[in-house]
């Protein structure tokens, strides 16, 4: 018999926690977030959001590197964030710098 307080061996152990991120669209937000507090430059936006084998993100985000006049001549950049299951940002890159009125190629 077990003591007040005491957990029998093969008890059940705690529910599993829902995922931080839940889908895509929470997926951007938090990566843009988390890089835009690393970074301290404006974000353009985000361009993809994937979801990795292990459960985690991928998610390009486009920041405003260099505020040009005429701002056809400003530099943007896209930075690839990993988010993990949990939704914590495990890395980031940046992946392209480009004009903002440049074709892609």
């Amino acid at each position: 018999m077990t003591e007040p307080g005491e957990r029998r061996r093969g008890a059940a152990s705690a529910p599993p926690r829902e995922p931080a991120v839940r889908g895509a669209r929470d997926a951007a937000r938090t990566a843009a977030e988390g890089l835009a507090e690393l970074l301290r430059h404006r974000l353009e936006g985000v361009s993809a959001v994937c979801r990795t084998e292990d459960d985690g993100w991928l998610v390009n985000v486009d920041v405003l590197e260099l505020a040009r006049i005429p701002d056809t001549t400003s530099l943007l950049a896209t930075y690839e964030v990993e988010l993990d299951p949990a939704g914590e940002l495990v890395r980031y890159r940046r992946i392209a710098r480009y004009r903002r009125g440049a074709q892609d190629q």
